[in-house]
């Protein structure tokens, strides 16, 4: 971070643009044709940048680039996967199931599709933060249609037994979604070995472009399309893809796939580090979610210390968070926190620290420096 400013821990919100993303933007903008119309040279140039970006976020998650549906954003992918699942559903398959950590963007999507005629099933989670996948199986039966369970968390940063739960979608011919947003940047992705029939991702959370995203659709996934305009992507999705952004989600994914192995052991140790460095607090700290974590993420919070106000005191220092950037400004406590059995005064004590690639050793430092002091003044 330039000279002056707090040092940035909030990786889960968004991630700093890689500077040879940042590059590989910049030249392609003059690459000005329609990616969509291959008539003539300029398209086809436009085109071929497209299918290289294609094909390098389809690496990153094992998958076809024809399975690829670029959108705006995890937000749109999530939307596209389940109402786009929904539209195509058979009569008998009206039953929706999720879980009660899952992203607002899946959360209201499938509550709305509950209004609309579909049998919404938020399944509760242990004080783990995982789901108990006997209460999975008894959800989940011949009417039900989709299963959709985030793949790490965006708050706690537990990942979900996806395989098991593919497993039993698999047994009563259901469909798995995941929103993997988080998962790029700090586990390995893989469709096949997860059993997923639909993944979102989102290029911002991974050091590229915000604007874009991608949804895998498997082969067999029976999804429609839920917007109208055009027959770009295979017609799942109206619209002209942003050339530039396309080439930036590209090579943050091939970048994601070259540097996650090492970018997850480092992140492991630091996060361990910081893990380490609060128990030492002048304050009791409570740690939140169980430890089958994705490396950088670290949910916690100090008794008689609201969230809110520990990020403020130490803002001028370190940039941190409460919880899920999109939903910070109109919710009185994580409803991820609430959801693992907390009491909305130990939920409202709840703050996140995301590490990521430009995470050093004295940026660690820098924070528990600044925690040191604001619980001190505290106790």
């Amino acid at each position: 971070m330039a000279s002056g400013r707090p040092v940035y821990l909030d990786y889960q919100a968004t991630t700093p643009l890689d500077p040879r993303v940042r590059r590989s933007m910049i030249d392609s903008f003059d690459v000005f044709g329609n990616p969509h119309g291959r008539q003539h040279a300029y398209g086809r140039e436009a085109a071929d940048l497209l299918d290289t970006a294609r094909r390098q976020v389809a690496t990153l998650v094992g998958a076809y680039p024809d399975r690829i549906v670029f959108t705006s954003g995890a937000t749109e992918s999530c939307n596209l996967a389940l109402r786009g699942a929904a539209r195509a559903a058979p009569p008998e398959r009206r039953r929706i199931v999720t879980l009660a950590t899952e992203h607002a963007a899946v959360l209201d999507t499938v509550a709305d599709l509950g209004r609309s005629g579909f049998e919404a099933c938020i399944l509760p989670v242990r004080s783990t933060g995982l789901v108990d996948l006997d209460v999975v199986a008894a959800a989940v039966d011949q009417r039900t249609l989709i299963v959709s369970a985030m793949a790490v968390n965006n708050e706690i940063g537990v990942m979900q037994p996806l395989a098991d739960i593919a497993s039993i979608c698999r047994g009563h011919g259901a469909l798995l979604h995941t929103d993997a947003t988080q998962a790029p940047a700090r586990v390995a992705v893989d469709v096949e070995s997860w059993g997923a029939d639909l993944l979102s991702l989102s290029a911002h959370k991974i050091y590229g472009p915000k604007g874009i995203g991608a949804l895998y659709i498997a082969n067999d996934a029976r999804v429609q399309a839920v917007t109208a305009g055009g027959g770009q992507e295979r017609g799942m999705r109206a619209g002209t893809v942003p050339t530039t952004l396309a080439c930036g989600f590209g090579v943050a994914a091939e970048l994601a796939i070259n540097e996650q192995p090492a970018d997850s052991q480092r992140l492991g140790r630091l996060t361990e580090r910081l893990r380490e460095g609060l128990q030492s607090m002048a304050q009791p700290v409570h740690h939140f979610g169980g430890d089958e974590r994705a490396p950088g993420t670290l949910s916690f919070g100090f008794r008689g210390i609201s969230g809110d106000r520990l990020v403020a005191m130490v803002a001028p220092r370190i940039a941190i968070s409460t919880g899920a950037a999109c939903s910070s400004e109109d919710a009185s406590v994580s409803h991820v926190l609430s959801a693992l059995g907390c009491s909305h005064d130990q939920a409202a004590t709840g703050v996140r620290i995301g590490l990521g690639r430009y995470t050093t050793d004295a940026d660690v430092g820098a924070a528990l420096d600044a925690l040191a002091w604001a619980t001190a003044g505290e106790a």
